[in-house]
């Protein structure tokens, strides 16, 4: 080997001894690296709590080596009650490692009154922290908790909305607007807010049950007004997706108390829509309104041929149900054809009521 090649090889050996101290270097002064808990000199008053499986742990969960760090030292800071700045910092930590940890989120909240923390950037915390997991229950709870001691809900209904337009069917989202609302009385625009939402998609379920939740708490369904107006709004959307579930669901929820047999005209516009607008929902709307009006007429001694005719009327859809638009559900509509006859067709002829078209079959 030539002189120059040793000069060469030597060369090659100083440059990456020089870049690896240069690398060193970088880790040491980089504050973006991790640097374990155990190694600084600021903690090193506290013994870290190792988490306790006990002897024989049936799954033992492998933690990585900086999860049990922050953790191990988490518990520490718990079985001293420490309320300090460092403290604080830790439960950042944890919660970026598992946002889930209830006891992390609890311990923060302590320390955010202890230490008379700036509440304004504890919420500009748990909004990125939502941004990025938006169905997070426990920081939705400690969000709660921060808008209560503001007492200020100013940022919130904007903040829910955009976190609904990501996922409109949010629950926490929901849960959340719910609560606001409700505590401080911010009523006056939120119907509008869920018809732009059913707009966007009808078949929202979240939209229709916040729907309900609103006028439950404001005008209410007792007022025939009111009521008139639900029932046009729900035909209305019904005409748009007639297989959508969920309008139907609200139709039947906000007259269940009165009965559905009572609305003035409600059946009628109903099987009008029967023979454009047919669906299971809605026949299964119209069964229940005839087992409604039969429920309330038992006791009419009057009203036999009425109830015969009603429950004739009750026994076809069911069978229509069965046979044709439901079948996937054959079993339970010919039961519920058989248990209406055995209730209400005492006094009732078998000629005078419809053979369930499976019994025609068998018959033919």
């Amino acid at each position: 080997m030539s002189a120059s090649d040793d000069v060469s090889n030597e060369t090659a050996k100083v440059s990456d001894d020089k870049e690896f101290e240069d690398f060193e270097d970088d880790f040491l002064c980089d504050p973006t690296r991790y640097k374990f808990y155990r190694d600084r000199k600021e903690w090193a008053d506290l013994e870290p709590v190792p988490q306790d499986d006990g002897p024989n742990p049936v799954v033992k969960i492998a933690y990585s080596e900086k999860f049990s760090d922050v953790y191990d030292y988490f518990r520490a800071l718990l079985k001293n009650d420490e309320k300090s700045e460092r403290a604080f910092a830790l439960t950042a930590d944890a919660i970026e490692l598992n946002a889930a940890n209830y006891t992390v989120w609890h311990y923060r909240r302590v320390l955010l009154q202890a230490l008379s923390k700036d509440l304004r950037e504890e919420m500009r915390y748990i909004t990125a922290i939502i941004e990025d997991q938006p169905k997070n229950y426990q920081v939705w709870h400690h969000r709660r908790m921060v808008v209560e001691w503001l007492n200020d809900p100013s940022e919130e209904l904007e903040f829910i909305s955009g976190i609904l337009s990501q996922d409109a069917k949010n629950y926490h989202a929901w849960q959340h607007r719910q609560w606001v609302i409700q505590e401080y009385k911010l009523w006056d625009d939120e119907l509008e807010f869920v018809e732009n939402l059913l707009e966007d998609d009808v078949r929202n379920n979240s939209a229709w049950n916040q729907r309900h939740f609103v006028i439950s708490h404001t005008t209410g369904f007792s007022d025939p007004a009111t009521l008139e107006r639900e029932i046009e709004y729900c035909l209305t959307q019904i005409k748009k997706a007639p297989h959508n579930e969920s309008v139907w669901n609200y139709l039947k929820g906000m007259l269940q108390d009165r009965g559905l047999s009572t609305q003035p005209g409600l059946l009628e516009k109903v099987l009008e829509l029967k023979d454009t607008h047919c669906s299971p929902y809605l026949l299964a709307f119209i069964y229940d309104c005839y087992e409604d009006a039969l429920e309330s007429n038992s006791q009419n001694e009057n009203a036999d041929e009425e109830r015969k005719e009603t429950l004739r009327k009750a026994l076809d859809i069911c069978d229509l149900l069965a046979q044709k638009k439901d079948t996937i559900r054959k079993e339970y509509w010919l039961f519920l054809g058989r248990s209406l006859q055995s209730k209400y067709g005492g006094g009732v002829s078998e000629e005078e009521l419809p053979s369930p078209a499976s019994e025609q079959q068998d018959m033919n």
